[in-house]
């Protein structure tokens, strides 16, 4: 705790200044990069002073372990710190918004934005990237916020409908002849995850694909009905709900014996508590599949170095959202370095790869269009739940 304060008190101090090295012996050879994140600075302190004893907020975790992988990056060995000059900012900011710095032209020296951030945030983020036409990369938000024509705007963490293209690539080249059936429930996201999977079976007009739809609102005995005994049956669970996650994949569980099921999942099933090593007697021994643009077993060089130095300065364990931070520390701003304004046309340069493999793709949602609306990562593994513990299935 106290060591998590600090840092917050620090980044109070330090959040519009600059990171690395002295602005002078860098001004003509530095990248100036921006790094936003939610940390809530103004809700948890009165200038220097910690307004909530000895609690910490769990709304302020996120942003503040992204932060924290970032500066371990930046401390290590591994950052160019004679060509970037890095500058963290409080995305939940209320004296020094992101509309306000946008306003008072105190990003216009910015060529590279590296973003935790979703909603309102990402929107004035992209809009301005876009205006300033430098690359603003979004690695935590799986959303493009209705954003068209911007090919300056790079989503990391990969969008709802890719994880469906993803799937139903899958299913086409491996399961044409199983029994595939779709399981959802009533709802407006299971409609937009529905809706996916059938313009993607269905491009015109006529279904690809044999997929039954079982409809499931409370009785998750139903779905035994359309299962087949002689065939693999390849079930898609098209929600995100965490108890219906739970009761289907209980429910299959059940005859798991007398069938040849593989249960296919939406990408957020991997943090439902239902799936978790405390909950492994709940659903034992029955795997479950998802796709995420993540994958890190933990092991690699560099996975070493985030884990001994946040065990060195904070006494625990890096979270998911700290390899997040150190990662797009290490790997964008290498990009950048290596080739300045052809940064875009080298985005995918493998050996920039940290811990995950990326493939970013130009995404056109109007055929017609000559701007991709967005940059996104199209490369997903295959990842497999089982009795708590992740691995990579294909």
């Amino acid at each position: 705790m106290k060591q998590r304060l600090l840092l917050l008190t620090l980044l109070i101090c330090f959040s519009l200044s600059a990171f690395s090295q002295n602005e002078q012996q860098l001004k003509n050879t530095s990248y100036k990069i921006a790094v936003f994140a939610p940390l809530y600075l103004d809700s948890l302190f009165t200038e220097n002073t910690y307004l909530l004893g000895n609690k910490f907020p769990r709304f302020a975790l996120q942003g503040l372990d992204f932060i924290q992988g970032a500066q371990i990056a930046l401390d290590s060995s591994l950052a160019p710190k004679e060509k970037i000059e890095v500058t963290f900012f409080d995305s939940k900011s209320t004296t020094n918004s992101v509309q306000s710095l946008i306003n008072s032209n105190k990003l216009n020296d910015v060529q590279l934005i590296i973003g935790s951030v979703r909603d309102e945030e990402f929107l004035q983020l992209a809009s301005f990237a876009q205006q300033r036409k430098i690359p603003f990369v979004s690695v935590t938000y799986p959303n493009d916020g209705g954003i068209s024509a911007n090919p300056y705007l790079i989503i990391s963490n990969s969008t709802l409908k890719s994880h469906c293209e993803a799937i139903y690539s899958l299913l086409i080249q491996n399961h044409g002849t199983d029994n595939i059936l779709y399981a959802r429930q009533t709802g407006s996201q299971e409609d937009r995850v529905a809706g996916y999977f059938n313009n993607i079976n269905k491009p015109d007009g006529k279904q690809l694909l044999k997929i039954k739809t079982i409809n499931i609102d409370s009785n998750f005995n139903v779905i035994k009905n359309s299962l087949d005994s002689n065939k693999k049956n390849i079930i898609i669970g098209g929600s995100l709900d965490e108890d219906f996650a739970t009761n289907l994949a209980t429910s299959l569980n059940g005859v798991k014996k007398k069938y040849n099921i593989t249960l296919i999942g939406m990408p957020n099933w991997n943090g439902f508590n239902s799936f978790s090593i405390n909950k492994k007697e709940l659903i034992k021994d029955f795997p479950i599949y998802y796709t995420s643009p993540y994958f890190n077993n933990k092991s690699d060089k560099y996975s070493k170095i985030l884990q001994d130095a946040y065990l060195i300065q904070y006494k625990g364990y890096p979270s998911d959202l700290a390899y997040k931070g150190f990662e797009s520390m290490l790997l964008f701003p290498a990009i950048l370095m290596n080739y300045g304004s052809d940064f875009m046309k080298h985005l995918n340069d493998s050996n920039n790869n940290i811990f995950c493999e990326y493939n970013f793709m130009p995404v056109y949602n109007k055929k017609a269009s000559g701007t991709p609306d967005y940059i996104e990562n199209k490369h997903l593994y295959f990842l497999k739940r089982l009795n708590g513990i992740t691995t990579k299935a294909w």
